[in-house]
């Protein structure tokens, strides 16, 4: 039997997660009582080819209870029994926006405001997190996004190493993308913005992808980068980061950064074990004028 514990922070997407889950096939329950776990573990187990598949959403809902978590999971673990833990996680300013965006108050905030609420709440579960199994960002993920992440890890059974990655192309005249953890200039290649016939063009036009991957910098600029972000995802999931973005811009985000990273996107689609998504920012941007 597969026993999951869904957790997470409040406006992660726990509830849209638990019915995704429901949709692959597993038995799902909201808000468990804590005492009550143990024994469910005990009668789901008991009942064999009834409930193959068994998801329990547990979250700060529980109140003080929640505490007591802690040690009916080293008791589960104890008598042998099989209890993996499926964390979601989202940025802080991102839970804020999705908090303002409903107008709900978050349940622990009371009187204050709501990153008050947030940071409590990330104290309150930290060991929770600390045990997971899974973790999943999903400041950048759309519906359809976490519901492939979670495919990925109980449909298709992948491995799964808690990292999702994003490539985000992008144009330096309107602005280095805030959440941007590593960001590379192609502007160092030639400019299809000059070229004849390229202009309104972009970099998912085979025209512009021909252009800019003629020449012998672009590919030498992707193997070497694709060498430094196979050397740097082990260690940044061993210090525990769950998210990480990877920007290329040229001057407008249109021809010469779209093409990188779709390239690049290509070479890291290989690597099944990562969550992987490209979003073109400023493609679509100043179109009669951009480069």
């Amino acid at each position: 039997m597969k026993f999951v514990i869904l957790t997470g922070m409040s406006g992660a997407g726990k509830s849209t997660a638990l019915k995704m889950m429901e949709d692959i096939g597993f038995y799902c329950v909201d808000n468990l009582p804590i005492p009550l776990v143990e024994k469910f573990v005990e009668l789901s187990d008991a009942s064999n080819a009834e409930l193959q598949k068994v998801a329990v959403g547990i979250d700060i809902r529980s109140g003080q209870s929640l505490d007591e978590l802690r040690d009916v999971l080293d008791r589960i673990e104890a008598k042998g029994d099989s209890c993996d833990i499926l964390f979601l996680d989202a940025e802080d300013s991102v839970l804020v926006k999705r908090y303002k965006e409903t107008r709900r108050s978050h349940p622990l905030a009371g009187s204050e405001r709501v990153d008050k609420g947030i940071a409590l709440e990330r104290e309150r579960l930290d060991f929770l997190k600390k045990r997971a199994n899974y973790i999943i960002d999903t400041s950048q993920l759309l519906t359809r996004e976490l519901k492939a992440e979670l495919e990925k890890i109980f449909v298709l059974q992948q491995d799964y190493k808690n990292l999702f990655i994003t490539v985000l192309s992008f144009g330096f005249k309107y602005g280095i993308p805030a959440d941007a953890d590593l960001v590379f200039d192609v502007r160092f290649l030639p400019n299809p913005y000059y070229v004849e016939g390229l202009r309104a063009k972009n970099g998912n036009d085979k025209e512009i992808q021909d252009y800019v991957l003629q020449f012998k910098e672009a590919h030498e600029f992707l193997d070497k980068l694709e060498d430094m972000i196979n050397f740097l995802l082990p260690n940044y999931i061993t210090e525990g980061k769950n998210q990480l973005v990877i920007a290329i811009g040229c001057t407008g985000g249109k021809h010469r950064s779209v093409t990188l990273a779709n390239e690049l996107y290509k070479r890291l689609k290989k690597k099944k074990e990562y969550g992987l998504k490209i979003e073109h920012r400023d493609i679509g941007k100043d179109a009669m004028r951009g480069k």
